[in-house]
C-alpha cells in the first residue's frame, strides 16, 4: 500500500452538486489537470470516491 496518493482532477467541478465541489476543494485541488499528492488514509480515501468520477488517483511513493 502506497503511503501516498496522487490525486489529479480530470473533470470540472462546473454543474456538480455543492457538497462535491466542497470536496473537490477539501482535496487540494483547484484546476483541471492540477494534482495534489495527499497521504493515504481512511478519509482521504472516502473523499476520493464521493467524486471518483472527476478524479485521476495513483500511488506517489
Amino acid at each position: 500500500m502506497a503511503k501516498n496518493l496522487k490525486v489529479t482532477l480530470v473533470r470540472s467541478g462546473i454543474n456538480r452538486p455543492e457538497p462535491q465541489k466542497r470536496t473537490i476543494r477539501a482535496l487540494g485541488l483547484r484546476k483541471m489537470w492540477k494534482s495534489s499528492v495527499l497521504p493515504d488514509n481512511i478519509s482521504v480515501r472516502g473523499m476520493i470516491r464521493s467524486v471518483s468520477h472527476l478524479v485521476r488517483v495513483e500511488a506517489a511513493d
